[in-house]
């Protein structure tokens, strides 16, 4: 029985442990590197300190090595501070030959002491002295100026004096390699010589941003080859802040002199994609500026021979051809199956790949112009979507009646006509690149050049209400059957992930993962060792697939196809036929996508088919001048439409039967105005729902849903008919509600009255007994106090809780409200003293009897408990 897994799985798990050394290889090594820290800092032998795994370093001011640096920095600065002061204040004051003795000696002394210093190891005091002599000797030029040049012009003087002690600090730092001030200080006085020479020789912005991109080029050059970090990081400031300058110079410049910015943006390209090239870990970004800057020189240069109109499209142009150099795949993998870096080089072998050519541009520096030229490109489209936005949202804002057969102006109506082009030229790029991106960003360009032909061409109104019906029906289409621009593009895979392997039993703990907290314990403990784990082979857990190319597109298709339908139907307000005719195509292709769509794009098609639908009724009704009622009645056909559709159609059914519903409401609103006519839509509404709860599935709902719009039918006609007496609105809720707990009861014999005949009695008995204590008559409170005695009859004789209280409290509040003019009657004949002697009896028998009374009321409740 083979047990291996299958090569992709194996090198998952291979990948992983070799991961995993590593991260051992790491820990190990850092606490290498702790133990000769520890080592080195015992000076006297003592007890072996705790093991950490990573000890964490002592504050900065607590350290004696701290304490001395700041001591030196505290007294150079104060050195310094004095030197200026002196230079500035008492230089005036000293002859010739006094000058020329400080210059000499007070220089010479602070740039030769730290050699002495560092022969005796004092590196720190080294450092702050030959800070001191490199401020000297700025000092000394400016003394020089002030008293023997004074004539010579600042600028010059300040870049040959920059020339020069770059020069000296460059030699001075290298005969002194242990000084880290010298050789970063040389390259901050290089930045200044030819920008300054160039404002000194009155040159202008061209010259000085020609003069900036040459210095950031020299500091490339010592970025590259130059290896000590604060000397590499000094000049990749120095080159950042002048070739920006350079840049930004050049950009301005192919707006004003498109030939000049041209040679000045290709140059610091030029120079841009070399450092690039050199460097890989800045490949892409290098290559991005350099892509923009090539886009910005040519473009220039087309703008200034093309008109107005065609600029946008001449940049457009550009980007996308520097956008051409990137292929997919074109990168070689390496022979062992490790990724390459971006440079297409190993990160193992330093060299080319194998397979490769040496002089293949990287893989870095094709992603960065690809991304340079797709951001120019997506700068251009963005320029070209007001049209779009006008076209698809324009109808929408109205300004005109329906159907007045008058239009509203365009909008945008002067917007340049090659926005269209951009937007062709950008979905044809898109278009041939295998990606999934590619292709829905092609769709929805192509979408959007169709939404805006007709603004950016002009095109009449029949022209352009047949050219947005072509673009809705078009992209429903591709909505429906995708699998044209699905070709080329691959499947996805279903994601894998392999489970934990299981370690084999072993007396050999296994090594931690990267990342965990190790302490004394993995290193010190006794008996304990670092050991490799045994893996057995897993079975890879399967995830969700990723959406197929097919359902993507198909989405990006179907919005704009929707949109284009919405805004068709609203432009086609503006003429009565046009109206019919949008409307009826665009329910059939809403109708076909029902048919032939899959997922949720069917349902929201067939709800969009009834919602059409429902215009198309409101046209018609608006055509033949029905009123409100007749509209009314005419709408009730859409939601008997959808009862019959979602018996037929079963995967759309529910939600085509609640847009129908909904229009059920709309219509009902119609009818309000007439109670007449609104009884009788509430009774087709009922007769609909009624014949929906013949399905199985919808009984429940539909047929409570019937029972209501009956009842409410009822209702309206009898308040139509001015009938004011409650029971006739009341017994035909009370019949059928006792009916149904009548045969609840004999389905469930333990289910409680309260549910099965409490709300059919409350509906008939509360309202009756309202209407008793306000009806003078005595016929109502007559047969109302018969009923209620019936009522409490059963529920004595069939042990029913809700009849025994229902109707208990209904026949005492209406013999309470038939005695009660004869309690009144007699109370007033007796004399006053009479009824608080009689209430005082009544008080004494109850205190006498509490307990008893106490007892009984117990019981009645226990009796009432016991009750269904």
């Amino acid at each position: 029985m083979d047990n291996s897994l299958p090569p992709a799985d194996e090198l998952v798990l291979v990948d992983r442990e070799l991961a995993r050394l590593d991260g051992r290889r790491s820990q190990l090594l850092a606490r290498r590197a702790w133990l000769i820290q520890v080592l080195h800092a015992s000076a006297t032998p003592t007890a072996p300190p705790t093991p950490r795994p990573f000890p964490a370093p002592a504050p900065a001011d607590s350290t004696p090595r701290s304490a001395q640096n700041v001591l030196l920095t505290l007294g150079g600065t104060l050195l310094t501070i004095a030197a200026v002061a002196f230079t500035l204040v008492s230089w005036g004051s000293m002859g010739i030959g006094g000058r020329a003795v400080v210059l000499s000696v007070v220089t010479s002394a602070a740039l030769a002491t730290p050699v002495a210093l560092l022969r005796r190891g004092l590196v720190s005091t080294a450092e702050s002295v030959a800070a001191l002599g490199l401020v000297l000797m700025v000092l000394d030029a400016y003394a020089v100026h002030r008293v023997a040049l004074p004539g010579t012009d600042g600028l010059g003087y300040t870049a040959v004096v920059s020339a020069v002690l770059a020069g000296a600090w460059t030699a001075y730092g290298s005969a002194l390699s242990r000084l880290r001030i010298p050789l970063p200080a040389a390259v901050v006085a290089g930045q200044l010589p030819l920008p300054l020479g160039v404002l000194a020789a009155g040159g202008g912005p061209t010259a000085f941003a020609w003069a900036a991109l040459v210095t950031a080029a020299a500091d490339g050059a010592v970025v590259l080859w130059t290896r000590p970090a604060s000397v590499r990081i000094t000049a990749a400031t120095g080159a950042t802040a002048l070739g920006g300058w350079a840049l930004l110079t050049g950009g301005w410049l192919s707006l004003t002199s498109p030939w000049s910015g041209a040679a000045l943006l290709l140059a610091s390209a030029a120079v841009t994609l070399y450092g690039a090239w050199r460097t890989p870990a800045l490949s892409v970004a290098g290559a991005v500026v350099a892509g923009l800057a090539s886009v910005a020189a040519l473009g220039g240069l087309l703008r200034a021979a093309v008109p107005a109109d065609w600029a946008v499209p001449a940049y457009v142009l550009c980007g996308l051809a520097l956008m051409s150099v990137w292929r997919p795949g074109a990168t070689a993998a390496p022979a062992d199956g490790r990724r390459a870096p971006e440079g297409g080089v190993p990160a193992s072998e330093g060299g080319p790949v194998a397979g490769t050519s040496a002089l293949r541009t990287p893989a870095g520096i094709r992603r960065g112009f690809a991304r340079a030229g797709a951001g120019v490109a997506a700068l251009g489209v963005f320029w070209a979507l007001p049209p779009v936005a006008a076209g698809l949202l324009g109808p929408l804002a109205r300004t005109t009646e329906v159907w007045s057969g008058e239009h509203a102006g365009r909008e945008l109506a002067s917007y340049p006509g090659t926005a269209v082009l951009v937007l062709a030229v950008a979905a044809a790029a898109l278009a041939v690149l295998p990606r999934l991106w590619a292709r829905c960003g092609s769709l929805a360009l192509g979408w959007a050049l169709l939404t805006a032909l007709p603004v950016s061409l002009g095109l009449p109104y029949a022209a352009t209400l047949a050219l947005q019906l072509l673009t809705s029906a078009a992209a429903l289409w591709i909505a429906v059957r995708p699998s044209p621009l699905t070709r080329g593009l691959r499947e996805p895979e279903p994601r894998t992930a392999p489970a934990t392997p299981a370690p084999e039993a072993s007396d050999t703990p296994a090594a931690p993962t990267p990342g965990t907290p190790s302490g004394p314990g993995a290193f010190g403990a006794p008996g304990t060792g670092p050991g490799w784990p045994a893996w057995t082979p897993s079975r890879p857990v399967t995830r969700a697939p990723a959406p197929s190319p097919g359902a993507v597109i198909g989405w990006s298709a179907y919005v704009g196809g929707l949109a284009s339908a919405v805004s068709a139907v609203a432009l086609a307000l503006d003429v009565r036929g046009a109206t019919f005719v949008v409307l009826g195509a665009v329910l059939a292709l809403l109708t076909g996508v029902a048919v032939l769509g899959t997922d949720t794009r069917r349902v929201v098609a067939a709800c969009g088919a009834v919602l059409t639908a429902t215009g198309l009724v409101l046209s018609v009704a608006a055509v033949g001048g029905f009123e409100d009622h007749g509209t009314a009645l005419a709408l009730l056909l859409v939601p008997a439409a959808t009862a019959f559709v979602g018996a037929k159609a079963r995967p759309v059914a529910l939600p085509v039967e609640i847009t129908g519903g909904a229009v059920g409401v709309l219509a009902l609103g119609f009818a309000a105005s007439r109670p007449a006519f609104l009884a009788l839509a509430l009774a087709l509404g009922g007769v609909i729902a009624a014949a929906t709860a013949v399905r199985p599935e919808r009984r429940r709902f539909a047929s409570w849903t019937a029972a209501v719009l009956f009842l409410s039918a009822a209702w309206v006609r009898l308040a139509v008919w001015d009938v004011t007496t409650p029971e006739a609105y009341t017994l035909p809720v009370t019949v059928p509600a006792l009916v149904v707990g009548f045969l609840r009861r004999r389905r469930d014999p333990e289910a409680s009255s309260w549910t099965a005949y409490g709300p059919g009695l409350a509906a008939t008995l509360l309202p009756s007994l309202a209407a008793a204590w306000t009806d003078p008559e005595w016929v109502r409170p007559l047969v109302l106090g018969v009923a209620a005695l019936a009522v409490t009859l059963l529920g004595a004789r069939f042990r029913l809780q809700a009849l025994l209280v229902l109707g208990g409290g209904v026949l005492a509040l209406d013999g309470l409200h038939e005695l009660a003019p004869y309690v009144v009657q007699a109370v007033g004949a007796l004399p006053r003293w009479l009824p608080p002697a009689l209430a005082g009896l009544l008080l004494l028998a109850v205190g006498a009897t509490y307990e008893q009374r106490l007892r009984d009321a117990r019981r009645l409740r226990e009796r009432l408990a016991r009750m269904r």
